[in-house]
């Protein structure tokens, strides 16, 4: 289950519909993690750009991963602009067991950091700057991931 919304993520909303979509299901762990655009390097904002293709292939894999230990796991990510102290990430995995959970999420977060593609641009004084100091190279995407 991957959201995908125009603008800041609505936190209260999103957590409140997947836990009323799950809360039947018997999962003994609900696992979120939020992510906020922090006021760094004097920026507004973030701005987001996204291969949809891609990232629908890679949540797919996870998904699949998530089944093997009878788990699922959902995320939501902004397209566009998020200004500061607004959510822009929102994953959160639900299992019979806690252990199994925490660990899945972590794993989920660092892969999404290093492999997702999503491209962050920083906001500042009306201007869209790629945020080359603070993005990861897609691992074999070729010019995908050239920082130059």
């Amino acid at each position: 289950m991957l959201y995908l919304y125009d603008g800041a993520l609505n936190v209260p909303n999103i957590l409140k519909d997947w836990y009323e979509q799950e809360e039947k299901n018997n999962y003994g762990a609900f696992i979120p993690f939020v992510g906020t655009v922090r006021s760094e390097d004097e920026i507004d904002g973030l701005s987001f750009d996204l291969y949809e293709p891609i990232l629908k292939s890679w949540f797919k894999a996870w998904q699949k991963k998530a089944e093997k230990k009878s788990a699922i796991i959902k995320m939501a990510h902004s397209r566009g602009d998020v200004m500061l102290h607004e959510s822009s990430y929102i994953a959160a995995v639900f299992s019979p067991k806690r252990r199994a959970a925490l660990e899945f999420i972590n794993e989920f977060v660092e892969d999404f950091k290093a492999s997702a593609p999503i491209w962050k641009y920083d906001l500042r004084n009306g201007n869209r700057i790629y945020a080359i100091d603070r993005s990861t190279a897609i691992k074999g995407s070729g010019i995908l991931g050239d920082k130059k």
